[in-house]
This record gives C-alpha cells, structure tokens and sequence, in this order.
C-alpha cells in the first residue's frame, strides 16, 4: 500500500511540474566557417556556437547531430532500407529493393568527423554514436545561463541519395543541407536525439553568420540575407568578385531560425521576385529549356505569399529562396531545395507552394517532425491544396472542395489495412506508404474535418490565432488543441485522441427515409467506430436547401452557420448512440435529396450509403 502511495505522489509531482512550469526554448548562435574543395567533395568547418540554456534544469550532458554519418554501409538508414526494400523510398533503393547506400564506395560515402571540441576554452571528450555526438561537459550549464563551444570538423559530401549531396541527377554540383554539426533540441520532453533514419529534423531557434570559401566560378544560394552582394558572382549586375587563392567567400546571416542551408553550382543564375510588404524571393537554377517554367512562376509566387499572409499570418523574414537542389523537395530556414526540371507551370508552382508552406508550418511554427510529422506535413498539405484552389481556380473545378483528392486517397488507403496509428514516431513506420498517408494525407485530413466540425471561418480564426501564439516557438498537438477549443467553445479532445491515437474509421449512413403523415421521417445510422457530428442536406424539389446540423453531446456546442444556406440546430448525438432520427416539416413528395456532408470534407470511407433520391 506504501508503495503505490509514493508512486502515485512522484506521478502527481510530474505531472503538476510539467503543468505549472512557464514555457522555456533554448537558443543557439552559430558562427562559422567553411572551407570548400569542389574536386574532391571535402570541406573544412570550424564554429563557435553561444548556448542559451533558458530551461530550469541543469545540462550535465550535450548532443550534437552529425546527420551524414547515415550515408555508410550497415549504418541505421541504410538498415533501415534493407527491411523496407522494394516498399521503401524509391530514391533511395533501386528497382530490385537494394539499399542504395549500401553500394557507396569509400569515396562516395558521407561523414562529419570533428576534430576538436572545446566548452568555454576548455577540451572536452566526446563519443560518436552514429549520427549523434553524445559530449562530456568540462562544465554543467546551469539553468538560465550561457556556455560557448569551439569545434573545428572535416566532412566528406556524400553521393546525393536524398536531400543533399553531390552531382545529383539534376547536375546541381552541391546540395549542402543537414550539412554541419548542429546542436539538439532540449525541452521539456529532454533531448531530442533521434537518429538519422530518412525523416525529417528539429532544431534550437538562432542566428546564423555563415561564411562559405568556395571555387571562384561558383554561384551560391542560401537560406539567410547575403552580406556582400557586390563580391560574389550572380546577385549584383555592379558585382566585382574579391576572389583570393582563386576562392571567393560568401557570407550570409540569418536570425530566428532552426536551420541552415545552401547549394553551389557554376551554372546557377539568379532572379529575383519582390513581394508588396513581404519579403525578396530568390530564384536560383540553372536556365534551360528543362527549366523554362521558372520565369512564369514570378506572379504566381507574388499571389502565393500575399494569400498566405491573408490566410494564415505574414512570413516575417525578409528573404526567402527557391533553390534547384535537384531532389524532390526539402524545407530549410528562409529557402527550399527543389527539383528544377518540370513538365508543366502548375507542377512546379505545387511544389513551390508545398515547399514555401513549410516556412509557416516548420520554420515558423517549428514542430518536431521526429515526432509529430503530421501537424508539419499534414498542415503543410492543406495550405497548399488551398494556395493552388485559389490561384490555379481551374485545377479544383471539379471538385466539392479543395482537400477531394486527399480525402479520396485517404479512404481508399483504409481498405488496404495497411494505415497506422498518425501519433507513432516518423521513422518507426512499418511502410513508406504508411508513413506518407499519415503524415501528409491524413495530416491534412485532420484540419479538413475540423473545419467541418467547427465551421469555415472559425477554422480560419484558428490557424491565425495558431500562427500568431506560436510563431517562432516549438508548438505540440495540445497546444494546437488548446487554441482550436478556445476559438471554437467546443469540447474536441475526441476528436484529437480518436484522429492520433487510433486508425478508427467513419462510416455514417441513411438508414431509412418515410413518410410520417404530413412530416418526413429520417432514420440515421453510425456504422464506423469513429463519431462525428453530422451535417444532413436536405434538397427540395423547387431548389431550396437546408442544413441540419448534429452536434455530438461531446462537443457541448453548435457550430456556426458556414454560408447562406439556412442551419437549423438539431439534439446531440450521443457518442454510445448507434441510431439516431430526426422529422422533416414536409412530406416526401416535395424532397429532391437527402445527403450527409455534401461538402465531402468527413472521411466517410462509404459514401454510397450517405445520399437519398427521391
């Protein structure tokens, strides 16, 4: 009896520490120096880094990710590749399922090997574990204090296989991203130290002066502004390259961010897009007939940014970059490494957008992708499924809604049996597929459904209220929850639970439509194990609608009317209840249909049984 008593007094200690402790990021100001050989794909680094430990705890241990090592034989990625074999990445494996990394030459293979590492002046000892450098401090950093790190590294550029790299199949020489040592997150969760599988990253917010030494005839693009325009090759049309023992140096900075990123090639150009009150985007690719829609991206790109200040908040950093990486597409602070070559305007303006969006759903609310994919891929889908409705009107014609396609995608996926739980961590799904439904398809879903559930403008309320509590900080689920039940009275736990804990599916139908003397009696039935509540669109014969809303009891509120067709508010739905009927004032004979969620935005995985002809 003793026993479970402490134990449930050291839980209630936790729990209640975790919920009256203030919110806490840490910070990391990076300075660095980089030293490029294009011939043999090697570079010398050398930084200092100031460390801010904001928390209340003491820091007897530090991390570092070195994500490069994952680019070796028998290394946890390439592991990881093997077990997935013909259903992993197809960039990453061949046809036959064989890990490409696996087949890396010595030459060929990536690595970050640090050669020195100091804490305020004072060698400290670390040890390698793959793709995390685990450091023995000379000193704790006490909470709310500051500590400096000097390292000094030497690293081999990989073969590109995914994100970054060398002569990649687009012919782009350089794509330096996950490129340097770089300082993991600590909050209140500990430290994030996943390892390097395939996924995607987490960062500390802070500055960067990032100054790169590279061949002369090289053109640099970056995240961050560039300091010295009028010394290098592409941006000044004035410019006099200062080229010292046939190198030049390029020298960017950037404030509040997470990461930083750059690629180099002598056959980039540059271009330019200014937006009205927002920032200066850079276009840097190489020209050529592969590459022709780039130029008519510019008003696109101006629209782009303008709308999604409009819908979502203004992105606040004054420069942003699309940059030809040459591998499918990667967010990084204040650019983007994208494919260049595209077959068509509205291709490379969706992967524009979808990249760009990241800035607000990555960059700017920086989530931890190791960990919750789906609020980063997921939010970022449905942004751009919404920037291409409105500035590609013709590509949605077709469709109740913007989300149809991914709505589509996500209940045919569901018979495959095959669909995991959203909540498991980025690199432990069993498929890629698995993995890429739950992040981007069912992500996306998750902020669709809502907006069924809490109506359009107030979901609008919500991601501008999300954006504007949380930007430049490191937000959770229930922080998105939290701000969602704020703006919209509504209870919707259940909804966040049953939507990440769960592979539960919704499956609502027309039981029965009858004739109840002068009224029209309407039978409804739950046949899924995933509640929702209903929007019933009744259709008359002289073309009048009418909405009939069902909350569910769990939300304990009514969702305001979306648009000018008139709503009437029905009883709760209960949750245990499987049946539920409600009465029409009117008989059969003047009804044209009856439909649940004519808008198409629930994940109803049969929709045959949803509507009513007379």
């Amino acid at each position: 009896m003793k026993r479970i008593f402490f134990i449930c007094l050291l839980v209630s200690g936790l729990i209640s520490k975790s919920q009256i402790n203030p919110y806490y990021q840490q910070k990391a100001d990076y300075k660095m120096n980089i030293d490029v050989d294009t011939k043999n794909f090697k570079y010398k680094g050398n930084q200092q880094i100031i460390y801010y430990n904001n928390s209340p705890d003491t820091l007897s241990v530090f991390y570092f990710h070195v994500y490069w090592n994952a680019f070796q034989p028998n290394s946890m990625m390439d592991q990881k590749l093997k077990e997935l074999n013909k259903s992993a990445d197809r960039r990453m494996v061949t046809s036959e399922g064989i890990s490409i990394i696996s087949m890396l030459k010595p030459n060929e293979i990536g690595y970050q090997e640090i050669k020195s590492l100091k804490q305020n002046g004072i060698p400290v000892s670390f040890v390698v574990e793959e793709t995390i450098v685990k450091v023995k401090l000379a000193q704790p950093i006490l909470p709310h204090s500051t500590t400096q790190f000097e390292m000094e590294w030497s690293t081999q550029i990989p073969k590109t296989i995914r994100r970054a790299g060398r002569n990649n199949k687009e012919g782009i020489d350089l794509t330096m991203t996950q490129w340097y040592p770089k300082v993991v997150e600590y909050d209140y969760e500990g430290w994030h130290t996943f390892d390097y599988i395939a996924r995607e990253f987490h960062g500390v917010f802070g500055t960067y002066d990032v100054k790169i030494n590279i061949d002369k005839n090289y053109i640099v693009g970056a995240g961050g502004v560039l300091q010295n325009p009028k010394e290098v090759k592409g941006y000044d049309l004035s410019a006099k390259s200062k080229i010292k023992n046939n190198k030049i140096q390029w020298h960017f900075k950037a404030e509040n961010i997470h990461d930083f990123a750059w690629a180099a090639d002598p056959d980039y150009s540059v271009d330019t897009v200014s937006i009205p009150e927002g920032p200066l985007v850079y276009l840097v690719y190489q020209k050529s007939e592969k590459t022709k829609f780039w130029n008519d991206t510019k008003p696109v790109i101006k629209k782009y940014f303008q709308l999604m200040k409009e819908n979502f908040g203004p992105y606040p950093y004054p420069t942003y970059s699309f940059i030809q990486g040459g591998d499918g597409g990667m967010e990084y602070g204040m650019c983007s490494m994208i494919m260049g070559n595209a077959k068509s305007l509205e291709g490379l303006a969706r992967l524009m957008f979808h990249e760009a969006s990241h800035s607000w759903f990555q960059h700017i609310l920086a989530t931890n992708e190791s960990m919750r994919a789906w609020m980063d891929e997921g939010f970022t889908s449905y942004a751009e499924d919404l920037m291409m409705a409105k500035i590609f009107p013709e590509s949605v014609k077709d469709f109740p809604n913007p989300y149809f396609k991914s709505l589509e995608l996500y209940t045919d996926f569901t018979k495959s049996k095959q669909e995991e739980v959203m909540g498991i961590f980025s690199d432990h799904f069993t498929s890629n597929n698995g993995y890429s439904i739950s992040a981007y398809i069912k992500g996306e879903l998750f902020l669709v459904q809502l907006e069924y559930i809490v109506g359009q403008q107030t979901l609008s309320k919500i991601m501008k209220n999300y954006f504007e509590t949380w930007k430049f900080k490191h937000p959770t689920d229930r922080d998105f929850i939290h701000i969602a039940q704020k703006i919209s009275g509504m209870d919707l736990k259940w909804y966040w639970n049953y939507m990440t804990y769960t592979t539960r599916t919704i499956d609502y139908a027309i039981k029965n439509v009858s004739k109840d003397g002068k009224k029209t009696k309407i039978e409804l039935e739950n046949l899924g194990n995933f509640p929702m509540p209903i929007d019933v669109y009744v259709t008359y014969s002289n073309g009048t609608k009418q909405i009939y809303n069902i909350p569910l009891h769990m939300m304990h509120n009514y969702k305001n009317q979306e648009n000018t067709i008139d709503q009437i508010n029905l009883p709760y739905w209960k949750w245990t209840q499987k049946e539920y009927e409600f009465s029409l004032p009117v008989s059969p004979e003047i009804i044209k249909s009856i439909e649940i969620d004519a808008t198409y935005r629930m994940g109803d995985v049969n929709r045959d049984n949803n509507i009513y002809t007379k």
